[in-house]
């Protein structure tokens, strides 16, 4: 079964469509089992594990999410991140004249849209999963994004 990278991504973007929750596809040359996020696990979970050794389907599979390196400076605990559910383009504002979604130091509340991923020519709204106060914005507007990037960071309110 050969699967493009493309193809791969239109797969993710359909399954975010439904109400799926998991999807499995398996061969003989590969192994590839997409998960939707719940209220527990927020992030997707893509996995792609060759079966035959340097499989070329394999190659084409997006690398799994990277584990967050030691980084320079101490992040609270306690701050929620907002991930990319998708390699695409992160925007700030719905339209580039008008205002963006949040800033620094604003309040949001669960289900509140906080910016837009564009991937494939269609603008994916990404609501938060938590009410909170947004503490970092870690891309700027109009940057690509990779799945599992941290977007921004969130205080949760008690």
């Amino acid at each position: 079964m050969n699967l493009s990278f493309n193809e791969l991504r239109e797969l993710v973007d359909a399954l975010n469509q439904t109400d799926i929750a998991e999807l499995q596809l398996k061969s003989s040359e590969f192994e590839l089992t997409l998960r939707k996020p719940s209220a527990l696990q927020p992030d997707v979970v893509m996995s792609a594990a060759p079966v035959a050794p340097a499989a070329p389907v394999a190659a084409a599979a997006p690398p799994p999410p990277e584990t967050a390196a030691p980084a320079a400076s101490v992040v609270d605990s306690s701050l929620v991140e907002i991930t990319a559910p998708m390699v695409g383009t992160f925007y700030r504002s719905p339209a580039p004249e008008e205002a963006m979604f949040v800033e620094v130091g604003d309040r949001i509340q669960s289900g509140q849209t906080v910016c837009i991923i564009e991937a494939m020519k269609l603008m994916n709204e990404l609501e938060a999963e938590v009410s909170g106060e947004i503490v970092d914005i870690l891309v700027e507007n109009a940057e690509p994004v990779e799945f599992g990037q941290a977007l921004m960071r969130v205080r949760p309110a008690k």
